[in-house]
């Protein structure tokens, strides 16, 4: 199936490693365009070079309220135009409630709130009919994760804001869709299995609560993503589709 991605230009967040890098791998792959970004500048630079002419890297942190202007007058300047952007960024620290400091609440809600509030407003204010935000959230949307209580506090707020911005956009033409990964086998999981006292037992109990039996890929992940964002999922706004391998038991 052709999702129709053949230059079109996305912006995507926290794309040096991870999930991000991994969506954009599949758009670029299905011939997108796209400006990745990340904090650090020899990775942004790397990993615009590793996916080739079709993307280049900008480096900001989406705390950064200079951030959305940015990267949206990057992608005009560098491709001609903006069909959508997906936010994704760096999971914020672990910990419990006891453990987690007002500066670490502050600044996750700086980058994973309010930097991705701001990069949609900025986006739904560029974006034509057949334009999308995505978000890049967690499966503690629904099921708060032990052990990562700042992740739990926020990322169901952002679900919130991108069901109300789906109401807004809608009769304009724009498509707001959440993605929500649980046990996806990136670096970010692998270093969460490694706060354990033994984290192959830790991971094997997560998969024993997985429907497949196996941590996800990243580029199952990043298919996924590509499909949500392309002109083949016109008919889909205001979701959060479960990216899981079938971890969350409810419907």
């Amino acid at each position: 199936m052709d999702l129709g991605l053949k230059d079109r230009v996305y912006v995507v967040t926290g794309a040096t490693r991870g999930l991000g890098n991994a969506a954009a791998r599949e758009l670029v792959a299905d011939g997108a365009k796209v400006v990745v970004t990340g904090r650090d500048d020899r990775r942004v630079a790397d990993a615009a070079a590793e996916l080739g002419p079709n993307a280049v890297g900008l480096a900001v942190d989406n705390a950064d309220p200079r951030a959305a202007e940015r990267l949206i007058a990057t992608a005009r300047e560098t491709f001609g135009a903006l069909d959508g952007v997906l936010v994704s960024v760096g999971g914020p620290p672990p910990g419990f409630v006891a453990d987690n400091t007002d500066e670490q609440w502050q600044s996750a809600f700086e980058s994973v709130f309010l930097g991705a509030v701001r990069l949609a407003r900025a986006a739904a204010a560029e974006l034509e009919s057949g334009g999308v935000i995505g978000f890049v959230l967690s499966g503690s949307v629904h099921e708060p994760i032990p052990g990562l209580t700042i992740s739990n506090g926020l990322r169901p707020g952002l679900a919130g804001f991108a069901k109300s911005l789906s109401d807004e956009l809608g009769p304009r033409g724009i498509r707001v869709v959440g993605l929500l990964p649980s046990r996806i086998d990136t670096d970010r999981v692998r270093e969460l299995d490694g706060l354990s006292a033994d984290p192959e037992a830790t991971r094997a109990a997560n998969e024993s609560r997985i429907a497949l039996r196996r941590y996800g890929t990243p580029e199952e992940f990043g298919r996924t993503a590509a499909f949500l964002l392309s002109p083949a999922a016109s008919y889909l706004t205001g979701i959060m589709v479960p990216v899981d391998g079938g971890m969350r038991h409810g419907f």
